[in-house]
C-alpha cells in the first residue's frame, strides 16, 4: 500500500510542480509527458510571432499604431537584449501631449499579448475612459525599455507596457504591466512598477490587474513618481469607479 500524499495539499494551491516521488524509482509517464507538454509549450511562445494585425483587431475599436524595435528578427531579439530596447531607425509616432501612454510588445511570449492584453485593456478603459480613443502602440520584438522612447516620443506623461512574460512550466501566456512616470530613454527599471503573472489560470484577472494599474496610476499622479518611490497598498484602498 502506497504512502499518503503529504504534499497534495500543496498542490491544490499552485499549477506549479511541487514534488515528484523522492524515492528512486523511474519518473511517471504521466509526470514525464506533462512536463515535456509544458516545456514545449514555453519553447514555442518564446519563438512565436506576434500577430499584429490580430491583436489590433482585439483592440478594436481603439485605433493601433504599429512599430518594431532595433531586432530584425526573433534570434537577434534573443540575443541582443539591448535591440529590442531601441525603437527602429526612422520610426515616427504622432505627437500626442497624453496623461497615459499604452504600449502592448510580445516580449518573451507573443501568445500573452495576444491572449491577455486586450481584456486588461477593456476593463483599464473602465476606470480611465480616455484609454478607449486613444491609440495604443503595438511593438514587435520590444523589450519593457522600449517604452521609454515612445512615451517620448507620444509626449506622454506616462507609458504602462503591457508585454509577454518569460515562459515557465506551467504557464507559458502571462503577461506582465510595467508603468513608468516621465518616460524618456536611460532610465532605470527601479524607476517602473510592475504588475505581473496576468493570465486566466490561477494568476491575476483581467479585472484585478486594471483594478491595480489604476490605483498605481492614480497613487504616480499624486506623488509624482512611479518605481521604488511608490508602493503597492492597492490592497488596502478602494478604487475609485
Amino acid at each position: 500500500m502506497s504512502a499518503p500524499d503529504q504534499f497534495a495539499p500543496l498542490r491544490l494551491l499552485t499549477p506549479a510542480r511541487v514534488r515528484l516521488d523522492p524515492a528512486t524509482r523511474p519518473t511517471p509517464l504521466s509526470a514525464l509527458l506533462a512536463f515535456q507538454e509544458d516545456h514545449a509549450a514555453a519553447r514555442d511562445a518564446i519563438h512565436a510571432a506576434l500577430d499584429m494585425a490580430a491583436l489590433a483587431q482585439g483592440l478594436a475599436p481603439r485605433p493601433c499604431l504599429q512599430v518594431e524595435s532595433r531586432a530584425v528578427d526573433r534570434a537577434t531579439y534573443l540575443r541582443r537584449p539591448d535591440l529590442g530596447r531601441q525603437l527602429a531607425e526612422d520610426t515616427e509616432l504622432p505627437r500626442l501631449d497624453c496623461d497615459l501612454a499604452l504600449v502592448v510588445c510580445d516580449g518573451l511570449s507573443a501568445p500573452a499579448a495576444m491572449a491577455q492584453a486586450p481584456g486588461v485593456v477593456a476593463a483599464l478603459s473602465q476606470h480611465l475612459p480616455e484609454l478607449a480613443t486613444q491609440p495604443v502602440v503595438l511593438v514587435r520584438g520590444g523589450r519593457v525599455a522600449i517604452g521609454d522612447p515612445i512615451g517620448a516620443a507620444l509626449g506622454a506623461a506616462m507609458v504602462l507596457v503591457l508585454i509577454g512574460e518569460r515562459p515557465g512550466l506551467s504557464v507559458a501566456d502571462s503577461l506582465g504591466a510595467y508603468l513608468t512616470l516621465n518616460p524618456r530613454p536611460g532610465l532605470r527599471d527601479s524607476a517602473r512598477n510592475c504588475v505581473s503573472n496576468i493570465h486566466p489560470r490561477g494568476g491575476l484577472s483581467h479585472k484585478a490587474a486594471a483594478d491595480r494599474l489604476a490605483w498605481l496610476v492614480a497613487e504616480a499622479r499624486r506623488i509624482g513618481a512611479t518605481g521604488v518611490a511608490l508602493k503597492d497598498e492597492s490592497g488596502q484602498a478602494a478604487i475609485a469607479p
